[in-house]
């Protein structure tokens, strides 16, 4: 099982890996931020200290004796270089760096003093890293042989260790913090996935514990609005087994009561015969319980082929439906012309492509086909009609010129076991019925009506033309 797959596998698990990750981005970029903020916040806390040194010094220079005069504040320079935990160095010169007093070659500032306006920055002295602040004011008055302006520029520079510290020390507080919200997020999170969950889990429980005769809808009543399409779901699934489960019971019960009959006489029609003396009535018997015989197992095998196609898996492929028709009339020619039936084909020279399973189609023009030839009698004209649709579709339709059914009895032409009032010829009322399960397995419709000229019958299937992108058969 893959990464992706496994994570999939859980919704709890997907939801945390899905988030962890962006809550970890967050908390990086948090100790980021964090750090930028203590840095910030030290070097603004030490930088005034800096900036209280200069100024210190800068009140002691005096230009009254013609050169520059410094006091410097020792006891102050010694409280700051306490406080910075390091080493402290100054620096009084003029800007042309003729008169310098203290320690030579601090880092001079990256960009051109402001004066009045103090500037911090970081450089190295003597192989340590230190911080400088820096700062120019004008001499007043200037120095003696100097007739222009002339500023003074002051340096105090510190050591970073006590720096360093004070930022490392907020930049681990800053990472407890965070770690510390992000085992409470995580720890929220997880309570609120499982709390999230909870509707399923009772979900499934009222699944498992149900009888599996019960098939009454699943109650979505405090379901949230998320879940409530999955119980909707369920509910028309659960919906769809009942009905096939009342409509496989409403078949066997009643092939059960359709063989029953046959199976009856049959057995009435042997024990006949068994008692018969007379050769030429026992022969006569024997046609009679054959031909129920025969009769007992179509009806039989109607009723198996109506429960396939209920039922059976489809299994389509891409076939051509003047082919099958040609087949079809070839192979009812014979009993056609034993009842004196006259059989035709109309369907056009090139083929049509259709996409579904040819088996259950050739059985059911087969039982529209036998019905045609069965009830039309001698002289009745029986044509299998192959039709394209300007949209693709294709007409499968057996059109025939004999009794056919009264009007009031086409709307109920296709209910199973269901035989006109006008049927002198044994039957199962299942032809039909095939016909139109087989009609709508393949997504088409069955449509009967009066013939041509108001007489007899015609069944036409219209099915749904092939996918393009499936093969045409030759």
């Amino acid at each position: 099982m893959t990464p992706l797959s496994w994570s999939r596998a859980s919704i709890r698990r997907f939801l945390l890996v899905l988030l962890l990750p962006g809550l970890g981005a967050v908390i990086a970029g948090e100790l980021w931020l964090g750090w930028r903020t203590a840095s910030d916040a030290a070097d603004a806390a030490y930088d005034r200290s800096l900036l209280g040194a200069v100024k210190s010094i800068d009140s002691s220079i005096s230009t009254a004796s013609g050169g520059i005069g410094v006091e410097l504040p020792y006891r102050m320079l010694e409280f700051f270089e306490l406080t910075a935990q390091g080493q402290v160095f100054y620096r009084v010169a003029t800007e042309d760096g003729l008169v310098e007093i203290g320690s030579a070659g601090l880092p001079a500032p990256p960009r051109p003093l402001q004066t009045g306006q103090p500037q911090f920055h970081e450089g190295d002295y003597l192989g340590q890293a230190v911080r400088v602040g820096s700062y120019a004011r004008e001499l007043n008055p200037p120095l003696a042989g100097h007739t222009g302006p002339q500023r003074v520029v002051i340096q105090v520079a510190e050591t970073l260790e006590a720096r360093n510290d004070f930022r490392r020390a907020l930049v681990l507080q800053s990472l407890a913090r965070d770690i510390l919200l992000m085992l409470a997020a995580t720890g929220l999170l997880a309570l609120a996935i499982a709390w999230a969950m909870r509707p399923l889990d009772r979900l499934r429980q009222e699944v498992d514990a149900r009888d599996p005769q019960d098939l009454t809808p699943v109650d979505d009543t405090g379901a949230p609005a998320e879940v409530r399409p999955l119980v909707q779901a369920i509910n028309h699934h659960i919906d769809r087994h009942r009905e096939q489960t009342e409509a496989r019971r409403r078949f066997i019960d009643d092939a059960s009561h359709q063989l029953r009959t046959p199976l009856t006489t049959l057995a009435t029609q042997v024990a006949y015969a068994q008692r018969e003396a007379d050769p030429a009535a026992q022969r006569q018997v024997l046609e009679t319980i054959r031909e129920q015989l025969d009769e007992t197992i179509r009806q039989t095998n109607q009723m198996l082929s109506l429960a396939r196609a209920d039922s059976a898996p489809p299994q389509r492929q891409s076939f051509d439906a003047v082919a099958l028709a040609e087949a079809l009339v070839r192979q009812w020619w014979g009993p056609a012309r034993e009842q004196g039936v006259d059989l035709g084909l109309d369907a056009p020279e090139h083929p049509l492509p259709l996409l579904g399973e040819p088996d259950l189609l050739r059985e059911a023009l087969a039982n529209l086909l036998h019905n045609a030839i069965r009830h039309g009698g001698a002289g009745c004209h029986v044509t299998l009609m192959v039709r394209a649709e300007a949209d693709g579709a294709v007409q499968l339709a057996v059109v025939d010129d004999g009794p056919g059914l009264p009007l009031d009895e086409l709307a109920r032409a296709g209910e199973r076991f269901f035989r006109g009032r006008g049927g002198a010829l044994p039957g199962s009322g299942l032809g039909l019925a095939i016909v139109r399960t087989v009609a709508q397995r393949h997504g088409g419709q069955m449509h009967v009506s009066t013939g041509p000229d108001g007489r007899g019958l015609a069944v036409t299937i219209t099915l749904p033309a092939a996918r393009a992108s499936e093969p045409t058969p030759g």
